[in-house]
C-alpha cells in the first residue's frame, strides 16, 4: 500500500478540472470553483489580500477567532475596518447588519464566518446576504467548517467569495481548499493593483492562467495525495446524499446537546440559543469552579479516541469542545463523549446522570432524524 501512495501517475489536468467540478456540484454554483494546494487559511488569506486595499471599506463581523484573523489581514491590506463583533455565545443578525451599513453606506467588503466550529456557533447567511446584495458590497464568506454540515448555497445567497475546506464536515484531508469566486470578485481583483501576482497565495495567476487558458495546464504538480482524497470524500457525500450528511450532523448535534443538559454537574450548551448553534460542533460550558482543559484532558487520558477537545486561548478554561463532524457524526461518538465528560466531572466531585444523559442524546438524535426527513420529503 506505502509503495501504492509513493508511486503515483501525475494527475492530469482534465481530473483534476473533474474534481473542481464536482466540488462546485456540492455548492451548486455556476460560478468559477478555483483549487488550491493549502489548508483553507491559503484561500481565506488570498480573497482577501486579493480584493481588499486602501480604497476598500470593510465590514468585519466577529463571531470568534476567524473573524478577528480576517481584520488583522484587511487592515494589513490598508483597508478601513469596521468591526461588528457579538458575544461567541450567540450569532450575528440581519439586523445588525444592516444596521452597520446603514450607518457606514462607504462599507464596499463584507466578511463573514458561516459556522464558527472555534465558538460552535452558526450565522444566518442566508438572510445576511440578501442585506449585503441590496447594499452592494462584495461577500466574502468562510464556509469552512460549515460545508457538508448544513447548506452552503453562495449563488442563492449573492456571496462573491466563498471558500471551504474539505477537513471537518466533508471528512476529507486538511491539506486542500477551494474557493467559488464571483465575476464581481474577479473584477475587484483585477482593479486592484495590491492583489497578489506571480504568487501562491494569488487568485488571478488561476484565473489567468488555468481558468482563462481553458483549464489545459496546470500552474504546477498538484498534491496528489489530497485531490484523491478530496475526489474521495466528495464522491463519498454524492453516494450518502448531501441531505443525508446534513441530516446526520444536525442530530449530532442535537443529541450532545441533549445529553449536555441531561448529565447535569453544571454542565451548560455555550451557545444559548439551539438555533444558533453549529451543527458541526457543540460547544459547552464546564461547571463553576472546574477548567474546561482539565476536564477534557482527564476525558482524553482513558480514552484518546474522543471527539473532545478544549476552547482555544482564553476559552480553555471554560470551553468543550464536541467535534462530531465528518465520520464522527455518529451516535457512537456522542454517546462516548458524554459518558467520558460525566466520569471526569464525577471525579471533580460533581453529580452527574449519565444514563439520563445517553437517554437523552438517543431520543434527540432520532428526533432530529425524524425532523429532518420530514423537511426534506415535505411530510
Amino acid at each position: 500500500m506505502t509503495h501504492l501512495l509513493l508511486d503515483l501517475p501525475p494527475l492530469s489536468a482534465e481530473r483534476f478540472a473533474s474534481i473542481e467540478d464536482r466540488v462546485a456540484r456540492l455548492l451548486d454554483t455556476a460560478r468559477d470553483v478555483v483549487i488550491m494546494q493549502g489548508e483553507a487559511l491559503l484561500p481565506l488569506e488570498g480573497a482577501i489580500r486579493a480584493t481588499a486595499g486602501p480604497g476598500t471599506t470593510a465590514l468585519n463581523v466577529i463571531t470568534g477567532p476567524y473573524g478577528q484573523t480576517f481584520g488583522d489581514w484587511l487592515r494589513d491590506c490598508g483597508a478601513t475596518v469596521i468591526d461588528l463583533a457579538v458575544p461567541f455565545h450567540t450569532a450575528v443578525t440581519a439586523g445588525q447588519i444592516r444596521e452597520a451599513l446603514a450607518e457606514h453606506p462607504e462599507i464596499d467588503f463584507v466578511s463573514l464566518v458561516h459556522a464558527e466550529a472555534a465558538t460552535g456557533n452558526t450565522n444566518p447567511v442566508a438572510e445576511i446576504g440578501e442585506v449585503v446584495q441590496a447594499h452592494g458590497a462584495l461577500f466574502y464568506l468562510d464556509a469552512v467548517a460549515s460545508v457538508g454540515a448544513e447548506p452552503v448555497l453562495p449563488d442563492a445567497w449573492g456571496v462573491d467569495l466563498c471558500v471551504i475546506g474539505a477537513q471537518k464536515a466533508m471528512g476529507g484531508p486538511a491539506g486542500v481548499s477551494a474557493v467559488s469566486v464571483s465575476e464581481r470578485a474577479w473584477a475587484r481583483m483585477a482593479a486592484n493593483p495590491r492583489a497578489p501576482r506571480r504568487s501562491y497565495l494569488s487568485l488571478l495567476d488561476w484565473k489567468e492562467r488555468w481558468i482563462d487558458g481553458g483549464r489545459k495546464a496546470l500552474l504546477h504538480a498538484p498534491a496528489q495525495l489530497e485531490m484523491l482524497a478530496l475526489e474521495a470524500c466528495v464522491e463519498r457525500i454524492e453516494a450518502a446524499g448531501p441531505d443525508t450528511v446534513m441530516a446526520r450532523h444536525a442530530a449530532a448535534a442535537a443529541a450532545t446537546r441533549a445529553g449536555a443538559l441531561a448529565l447535569g454537574g453544571g454542565l451548560a450548551p455555550y451557545v444559548h440559543d439551539a438555533a444558533e448553534a453549529a451543527p458541526v460542533a457543540t460547544t459547552l460550558r464546564a461547571p463553576s469552579g472546574t477548567v474546561a482543559a482539565e476536564l477534557v484532558a482527564r476525558a482524553l487520558a482513558a480514552d484518546p479516541a474522543l471527539v473532545l477537545a478544549a476552547g482555544g486561548g482564553a476559552l480553555a478554561k471554560e470551553m468543550i469542545r464536541v467535534n462530531h463532524y465528518g465520520p464522527e457524526a455518529n451516535p457512537g461518538a456522542v454517546r462516548a463523549s458524554l459518558a467520558a465528560l460525566g466520569a471526569a466531572l464525577a471525579d471533580a466531585g460533581l453529580t452527574v446522570d449519565v444514563a439520563a444523559a445517553l437517554d437523552a442524546a438517543e431520543r434527540a438524535w432520532h428526533g432530529a432524524l425524524r425532523e429532518r426527513i420530514g423537511e426534506v420529503t415535505g411530510a
